[in-house]
């Protein structure tokens, strides 16, 4: 059993997001020590691992948690856990659209910028929309 600034280390899962985590419900609370420090198991911290993952995966917090859910079901359902990456995807794809657009208009307002011009166009197309 480890403290928890150890298991923040070993999951890469900082302290307070620990403590919040806990308090929401999102892993179970820790077993306490005399002294009523956490201590955390092998398992707890596997569980941390798991949703760092998730999160840089980009899951929301409720998606990473029902993953971890499913992970620790007994029989795990590849076809609901496949639903939510699909659904996953899908945002991710439309992000990507969104910033390839932002790419573009940004492009279109600096390509004038590189001239030298007294009056800066960019900031003229700003202040017109």
């Amino acid at each position: 059993m480890i403290a928890i600034g150890e298991a923040a280390r070993q999951s890469g899962v900082g302290i307070e997001a620990i403590r919040y985590y806990e308090r929401e419900g999102i892993v179970p609370r820790p077993a306490r020590a005399a002294n009523n420090r956490r201590l955390y198991s092998a398992q707890d911290v596997g569980r941390l691992r798991f949703l760092k993952r998730c999160r840089d995966l980009g899951f929301s917090l409720g998606d990473a948690k029902a993953l971890l859910d499913l992970s620790e079901g007994c029989a795990a359902d590849c076809a609901e856990v496949s639903a939510l990456a699909q659904r996953h995807m899908e945002s991710v794809r439309r992000k990507i659209a969104e910033l390839q657009r932002l790419e573009a208009a940004l492009g279109e307002l600096t390509a004038n910028c590189a001239e030298g011009s007294v009056d800066c166009p960019m900031l003229g197309r700003l202040r017109m929309a």
